[in-house]
């Protein structure tokens, strides 16, 4: 009678998983503009809905729930291997981890005694590197007006040292790194390009190459290192930089994405007011 339940459970996840496959599912559309997903060691993703300053929480299991109010105005979100959310937090220009209970730590906030221009996404290594992107959006909450840093950079933030790896952007935006750490993707949004690094074993980028002539807001990629630009909707680009799919996704704009759910088998769209998953069939 066990193996009948089990085979019958089976089947149905099974069918329940083709109706689903390749169409978006809306999670939610109560949000202003939502930015930042990201997935915790459980399959849980986290995202934050930035002109409302707070981090929202969608269990594997379907919930969704506030998480941290206030929250620095915090853009993107990366998650580490001790489940702390590492966050842009763009309110006053700071990278802060947070831990599961919501306790926020700033880690940084300056360059060489220079305000940084407001670090917009960020992903951390396997080695614990924080690497991120810091272009300028003046922001109608900011005190301040124009930069102190005149550059637009990605930097890397490694045993408490603070290093600019690379200037040589119009306004960096996405990023993302390959799961065994030896790739470095980082999008040129204004320039419509996006590029790709090795990372050596200390760190340091090398050999950076024109990935694909697409900018990006946020970036994921998948295990097949497939990668996921958004913008106007979700374009998918095989690890050759060949264009593979595009998800319509129907919002002003897509800002960001990543995988989540139990298995991680999930992408999770953040755009505009909406956030949705889908569960990809390519």
């Amino acid at each position: 009678m066990k193996v009948t339940i089990t085979f019958i459970l089976i089947i149905c996840m099974l069918y329940a998983k083709g109706q689903t496959e390749g169409k978006l599912i809306l999670i939610g559309d109560q949000f202003t503009f939502t930015e930042g997903p990201a997935v915790d060691s459980k399959g849980n993703v986290y995202f934050t809905d930035q002109p409302n300053n707070s981090i929202w929480k969608y269990t594997f299991d379907g919930q969704l729930e506030v998480f941290l109010e206030p929250a620095g105005r915090s853009n993107g979100l990366y998650i580490d291997k001790d489940d702390h959310i590492i966050a842009c937090a763009d309110e006053k220009n700071e990278l802060w981890r947070i831990s599961p209970q919501g306790k926020v730590e700033v880690l940084l906030d300056h360059y060489k005694g220079r305000k940084l221009n407001g670090p917009n996404d960020v992903w951390v290594s396997p080695a614990g590197g924080y690497y991120f992107t810091d272009p300028h959006y003046q922001r109608e909450y900011w005190t301040r007006k124009g930069k102190e840093i005149e550059e637009e950079a990605l930097y890397l933030f490694q045993d408490d040292v603070l290093t600019q790896l690379d200037a040589d952007f119009i306004k960096p935006n996405g990023i993302v790194g390959a799961a065994d750490g030896r790739l470095l993707y980082v999008a040129d949004i204004r320039a419509d390009k996006t590029y790709v690094y090795d990372i050596d074993e200390k760190g340091t980028l090398v050999n950076k190459k024109l990935f694909c002539s697409q900018g990006s807001d946020g970036m994921t990629i998948d295990r097949k290192g497939n990668v996921y630009l958004s913008g106007k909707g979700v374009t998918v680009y095989n690890a050759q930089g060949q264009k593979i799919h595009h998800i319509d996704v129907p919002a002003n704009w897509t800002a960001n994405v990543c995988f989540g759910g139990k298995e991680k088998e999930y992408l999770f769209i953040t755009a505009s007011e909406k956030i949705f998953k889908i569960y990809p069939d390519w």
